[in-house]
C-alpha cells in the first residue's frame, strides 16, 4: 500500500503540472474561466489512466472512468471545507490554509481513488471485456 500511496502523490504532482501547463497553454486561446474548466477535465483524464496504468496496475474500464471525477469532486468538497475550518475557527493563515487541508484530504482522496479503481481487491479481468477502455501501446493491466 505504500507503493501506491507513494506513485499516487507522483502521479498527483504530475497532475497539477499537466493542470497548470494546459491551463497556461490554454489561456493564449480561450477565455481564463475556459481554459480552467477544459485543463480540469485533461488532468483529470491524464490522472485516471496515470493511476489506472501506474498507481494500481489496474485495467481502466467505463464504469470506473465514469466514477472517477467522484474522487476529483470529493478532494475539492475536502479541501474546501478544511479551508474555511482552518481559517474561520482556527484561525490558520489563509495563505497557509490550502496546503494543510489539501494535505489533509490526501488520504481520503488515496483511499477513495483506490476503492473507485480496483474495488479494493485484486481482480484480473476476462481477456476480451467490451467494457474496458483500449490500452496503452506497450502497457498491461497485469500485476
Amino acid at each position: 500500500m505504500l507503493r501506491h500511496a507513494a506513485r499516487f502523490a507522483v502521479v498527483g504532482a504530475l497532475n497539477t503540472g499537466v493542470y497548470y501547463g494546459s491551463y497556461l497553454l490554454l489561456r493564449t486561446v480561450v477565455h481564463y474561466l475556459a481554459a480552467h474548466l477544459i485543463a480540469i477535465v485533461v488532468a483529470m483524464v491524464g490522472s485516471f489512466f496515470l493511476n489506472c496504468y501506474w498507481t494500481f496496475r489496474t485495467p481502466p474500464t467505463w464504469r470506473k472512468f465514469m466514477l472517477w471525477p467522484l474522487t476529483n469532486a470529493t478532494n475539492y468538497v475536502l479541501t474546501t471545507i478544511g479551508v474555511v475550518v482552518l481559517v474561520e475557527w482556527l484561525t490558520v493563515d489563509q495563505r497557509v490554509a490550502p496546503l494543510i487541508a489539501a494535505a489533509a484530504a490526501i488520504p481520503v482522496t488515496f483511499l477513495l481513488s483506490r476503492r473507485v479503481l480496483t474495488g479494493g481487491v485484486a481482480r484480473v479481468p476476462p481477456a476480451h471485456d467490451a467494457s474496458r477502455l483500449p490500452e496503452a501501446p506497450g502497457v498491461t493491466g497485469e500485476r
